[in-house]
């Protein structure tokens, strides 16, 4: 965060946050780039990973035209006011269940080969580090085309420069990826769309 950014600030957020509802906070909505897939569930994430993931689509490291120019005219501080809003937004409402079960030898052996408890914690839902995202529960599809994502190279319209999780999603298959995402989405979770007043049914 840039030293002239003050702490974030919730109530401030409410004011900027009008590019984001109409995305993330209208249950189901499915985005249609690069193909068809549900927009992540960005209410319970951490500040500190919102912050670096809006930082990395308007500096370009995180490459999706819609999200770009959402990022681009953002401020540090507003960055840090929204980043905010989302980690407290749903903090009232009680975690999601699970599917429940142990996953497949199979599915077992791939989250071992990836080692992803590793940073992103136990349940895949407690980061070691909060620039780092909660992954359980989130939408199986998103989480598909981001793993996806950190694959491709070369590409001006879509991929993740992450050197770590770019290395991680190189060793598997697109099978191997659907599963994973497959499994971790019906994980217990933090993670929700909650819908802002005016988008509620």
């Amino acid at each position: 965060m840039a030293q002239d950014s003050k702490p974030g600030d919730t109530a401030a957020a409410k004011s900027k946050i009008a590019m984001c509802i109409g995305c993330h906070g209208i249950i189901g909505y499915q985005a249609s780039f690069p193909e068809v897939h549900k927009v992540p569930m960005i209410s319970g994430q951490s500040a500190k990973y919102i912050a670096a993931a809006l930082t990395a689509y308007r500096k370009g490291e995180r490459k999706h035209p819609t999200m770009k120019g959402v990022a681009a005219p953002l401020s540090d501080q507003d960055i840090a006011d929204i980043s905010v809003f989302y980690e407290a937004s749903g903090k009232d409402m009680p975690q999601r269940p699970g599917k429940g079960g142990s996953p497949s030898p199979e599915v077992q052996a791939l989250l071992t080969k990836g080692n992803c408890a590793a940073c992103h914690g136990e349940g895949l839902n407690k980061p070691i580090d909060p620039s780092y995202p909660k992954l359980a529960g989130q939408h199986a599809d998103y989480l598909y085309v981001a793993l996806k994502a950190y694959q491709t190279s070369d590409n001006p319209q879509i991929g993740r420069a992450n050197p770590i999780m770019g290395a991680q999603a190189k060793m598997f298959t697109l099978p191997e990826l659907k599963m994973l995402a497959n499994y971790i989405g019906g994980l217990p979770s933090d993670l929700k769309t909650v819908p802002q007043p005016k988008f509620k049914q």
